[in-house]
């Protein structure tokens, strides 16, 4: 007697491993994807993923759905461990009803976030869902509800990560904006709050499915996208690397790795990286490579608001966050799009005790009425509150221009910064040279008749060494 119900109970979790059966696996795999368990076991170690509710099925009976029930509703969910370290993961399972999410999904999701918070581990989610589930009406969209309400409890208590891999539509989309990071796969990761069709219909728009909201667009365009993968294996390897750089949870310290690069080793090809001529722009990545361990660093929001660089390194094996105005994008002024984009690293950093190194050159806050009009001033001052409540080591290091408003920005000593550094090209000011003179002796250059070589007399352009 036992034994058949043994058998019964072995035989629906075989049925469970199938998801929407084999056909539909067929037509996941045509389209260049994996299934929800061959991404979750591309992520995990091999062997260590303990599934929860693998049995779990909707309770809804409207709409014939009493004959579309499927273990497992959409949602494939558990625990492993990541290069040794446990992790909770879920992952929407576009074989089942299109991945929507049902009542039943989202309670799968939850309980695992709170797990995920009560235990102190990471939490990964992966995205390849058709929204919520229309038959099931309310109770579905309360389910997205729920999970955005666990998405807060978990911030900035234990890191949050996605990964786009397939579409994400309506309420979908928010959740992974509610997270640390964000991975899209190319081709392949969709996000929109509306779908073209309804864009055509609504505004007359003729758009494409990636013109609207794939990868390329959220990486470049929107920022909501943290890094572009090429495809589902490359973007777990992003979700490997971020996971090195960051501990468990917010009570513990990042890890820290040995290696053979000696921290008091010196790069004499620093000084010929910038340009005689201040006024010319340089690579500040070859600046950022030549004094982090082993030249190697992890970017993030490569494509997005590139005036601003952010990313981490480790310095004598000890994981830190980077800060760095690019003086190949906008001369590195400050724009609303880099102050939000730096301002959302440093504060995920302060709440996992990882700290931030600031490389300063940049000319200001970026001018214009887009700007303005557009909210520099309350974006721009995200940047100000971040480094205001950050309570992580940070040392700040001006290599070039610090002018202005955005001098104060970039993690200036009265924001209270631990250590201010300054190389000998380091000019700190108001504003520029040049602009000084035009407004301080504006009356004797309109009076003068020849002003530009009074203008010359005032101001000399600084040399970069």
């Amino acid at each position: 007697m036992h034994s058949k119900k043994i058998d019964e109970h072995t035989k629906k979790h075989g049925t469970a491993l199938l998801g929407g059966g084999q056909d539909r696996i067929k037509a996941q795999h045509e389209k260049g994807k994996l299934t929800a368990r061959e991404r979750i076991g591309l992520l995990l170690d091999e062997g260590t993923f303990t599934e929860i509710d693998p049995l779990a099925t909707h309770h809804y009976h409207e709409y014939d759905m009493q004959k579309k029930k499927f273990f497992t509703d959409g949602v494939v969910g558990g625990y492993g461990t990541v290069r040794g370290r446990q992790v909770f993961v879920f992952a929407y399972d576009f074989t089942v009803l299109g991945g929507t999410l049902s009542r039943m999904g989202s309670k799968k999701i939850t309980k695992l976030m709170r797990h995920a918070v009560k235990t102190g581990c990471p939490i990964i989610g992966i995205m390849d869902s058709g929204g919520a589930r229309i038959q099931e009406g309310i109770m579905s969209l309360d389910g997205f509800a729920d999970i955005f309400y666990h998405n807060q409890m978990a911030s900035g208590v234990v890191p949050q990560i996605t990964a786009s891999i397939g579409p994400s539509a309506g309420g979908s989309v928010y959740s992974p904006a509610m997270t640390d990071f964000v991975i899209m796969v190319e081709k392949v990761g969709t996000m929109f709050v509306t779908g073209p069709d309804v864009v055509k219909t609504v505004l007359g728009e003729e758009i494409s499915f990636d013109e609207l909201g794939g990868a390329m667009t959220h990486g470049s365009k929107s920022g909501v996208a943290h890094f572009v993968a090429q495809n589902e294996y490359e973007c777990m390897d992003y979700i490997k690397e971020l996971l090195s750089f960051m501990p468990q949870n917010n009570s513990q310290e990042p890890p820290v790795n040995s290696n053979d690069d000696d921290p008091n080793r010196l790069d004499h090809g620093l000084i010929n990286i910038l340009p005689e001529n201040a006024q010319e722009p340089y690579d500040m990545k070859e600046i950022i490579t030549s004094i982090v361990d082993n030249h190697k660093f992890f970017e993030v929001h490569k494509l997005f608001a590139p005036n601003i660089i952010v990313g981490y390194a480790r310095m004598n094996g000890q994981a830190v966050g980077i800060v760095a105005n690019n003086p190949m994008h906008l001369a590195g002024a400050l724009d609303i799009d880099s102050s939000n984009k730096a301002a959302r690293f440093i504060r995920f950093n302060d709440s996992f005790n990882i700290p931030i190194i600031t490389l300063v050159d940049t000319p200001g806050y970026m001018p214009g009425s887009h700007q303005e009009h557009n909210g520099i001033i309350r974006h721009g001052s995200k940047l100000l509150y971040a480094y205001c409540e950050a309570t992580v080591p940070r040392i700040t290091l001006v290599l070039g221009k610090a002018y202005g408003g955005a001098y104060i920005a970039m993690g200036s000593k009265n924001l209270r910064t631990d250590i201010n550094y300054a190389w000998p090209t380091a000019r700190c000011a108001v504003l520029g040279g040049e602009a000084a003179v035009n407004i301080m002796y504006r009356k004797d250059l309109a009076s003068s008749d020849d002003p530009e070589s009074l203008k010359k007399q005032l101001w000399q352009p600084p040399t970069g060494q």
